[in-house]
């Protein structure tokens, strides 16, 4: 589901106030952040020097936008993964990246300088791993000697020409990202450096292919398919057609199609449709409207269709969903 882990990053930061950014370092790196456009957004970073020249912050956000300000710094590399949600940056260079569930991407903080980090769902969690080249390399971990893996040679490999490398998640890499993740307390740290070193060497071992980069699109272009999506949600009673978006908003239906998915993670259509599918929920245990109305205000013109639809989704048909939800009827 579009929220799967909502509900657990909520729990998470619970704790903490609305409006609020919480920032436990125990790092060099300094950074300022703040959320923008959601009034009830928070979010929680911590962070942890592991060993000289690696920094590793995990971050859980409930919002719609973070904005980031640090210095363009060419000398600092980014490592940024996504656990939960989707999260994208609008860098300085005029480009958008985005990063679903297991993806990774490298950067330097040249290129993200000032830049705005987006969070589609409005909710995510992940890390950025930080590696400070010249002090990497002066001191590098003992179980990287003769392996020809260093700072700036990761940052040559993966950023050439302040560029970019995004990665699609893959079983191996999930395996590694899995053990930063649910370790007894007293074992974490050892956990983050192991699992550090285990990630330098799986990229020691990539080659790049700059011409396959995923979700690299123009802030122009994210920029229109974020007003689409904000205009399905607020016409979810409406059939609205590919061909109508792409007349209304001057895009190529292929690109349309293209970039949504790298925004939001899924189809058009199968995104929608999830959205319509919660609004239903929402209404079946909200409201006392009939199945009928209910399927109309979502789009589906007969009852039947929507039904089907709900009982693929929800494993039960609406009116089994209001009685369980909200003993309605």
């Amino acid at each position: 589901m579009y929220n799967q882990y909502l509900t657990q990053i909520q729990d998470s930061l619970s704790p903490i106030p609305d409006e609020t950014l919480l920032n436990q370092s125990y790092s060099s790196i300094t950074e300022s952040e703040h959320l923008e456009k959601f009034p009830n957004g928070k979010g929680r970073k911590i962070s942890h020097f592991l060993f000289p020249g690696a920094t590793l912050v995990f971050r859980e956000y409930l919002a719609e936008q973070v904005s980031c300000h640090h210095k363009a710094d060419a000398g600092i590399l980014e490592i940024n993964y996504c656990r939960y949600g989707r999260i994208g940056w609008n860098m300085q260079d005029g480009h958008s990246i985005y990063l679903g569930p297991g993806d990774f991407s490298i950067h330097t903080r040249q290129l993200c300088a000032g830049s705005v980090m987006v969070l589609p769902s409005r909710h995510y969690a992940g890390f950025t791993l930080y590696i400070d080249l010249a002090e990497f390399d002066r001191t590098p971990p003992g179980l990287l000697t003769g392996t020809g893996i260093a700072g700036q040679m990761l940052s040559e490999k993966f950023c050439p020409q302040e560029a970019f490398t995004t990665f699609i998640g893959n079983e191996k890499t999930e395996s590694i990202f899995a053990g930063f993740y649910d370790k007894p307390e007293k074992l974490r740290f050892p956990y983050y450096a192991l699992k550090t070193l285990e990630l330098l060497l799986y990229l020691g071992e990539q080659e790049t292919f700059p011409e396959k980069e995923i979700g690299k699109y123009q802030s122009g272009q994210v920029d229109a398919i974020r007003q689409i999506h904000n205009y399905l949600l607020q016409h979810m009673d409406k059939k609205i057609t590919i061909d109508e978006l792409s007349r209304q908003y001057l895009m190529n239906p292929t690109t349309l199609k293209s970039v949504f998915k790298a925004v939001y993670g899924d189809s058009l259509a199968a995104h929608i449709k999830e959205h319509r599918l919660e609004h239903a929920a929402s209404l079946l245990t909200e409201t006392d409207d009939s199945i009928a109305q209910i399927a109309k205000a979502v789009g589906y013109g007969s009852p039947s269709k929507f039904s089907t639809a709900f009982q693929e989704v929800y494993q039960c048909l609406p009116s089994e969903y209001r009685k369980m939800h909200s003993g309605r009827y």
